[in-house]
């Protein structure tokens, strides 16, 4: 044969491959291409939606524990005060017991000091009446009267 002839059989070859290529294999690839681009497109998309997603439920994380932190040193904040409100009361209950307890000494010791005095006086008055019978049984001598008086003196 002839170049010629079996370069135009080879063309006519070619040329039947490459149409039945095109009718009935290249759709189907076209078609899985499309897809697969499809799908990595929604991927995409799904993967920027999710992303933007996070920095939201970032932010709103972030509100959050910043909304817990003030939440959280307000509540320390009262009960520093409270805490704060009830030691001055306990202060202040306990200089009233203070107060109570130094007036009830005070008291307790004035009653005590004037026992003292109620019972001295009534030394006193027996000494006196002592001296005054001693005087009174012996003769009046200005002598002997010096001399028991300074005796009291000793006694008191």
């Amino acid at each position: 044969m002839n170049i010629n002839a079996t370069l135009i059989i080879q063309m006519i070859v070619f040329l039947i491959l490459v149409g039945f290529t095109m009718k009935y294999v290249w759709p189907p690839i076209v078609k899985a291409l499309d897809e697969r681009a499809a799908r990595i497109a929604d991927g995409l998309s799904a993967a920027d939606k999710a992303k933007a997603e996070l920095s939201t439920a970032n932010k709103r994380v972030e509100e959050q524990l910043s909304a817990a932190r003030t939440d959280a040193a307000q509540r320390l904040a009262d009960a520093e005060r409270l805490a704060q409100s009830m030691i001055e009361e306990a202060k202040a209950r306990a200089n009233d017991e203070g107060a109570k307890i130094v007036a009830a000494a005070k008291a307790e010791a004035e009653q005590e000091a004037f026992k003292a005095r109620e019972a001295l006086r009534e030394q006193v008055a027996v000494l006196a009446v002592k001296g005054a019978e001693q005087i009174l049984r012996r003769e009046v001598n200005p002598g002997i009267h010096a001399e028991l008086l300074n005796r009291l003196k000793v006694e008191l």
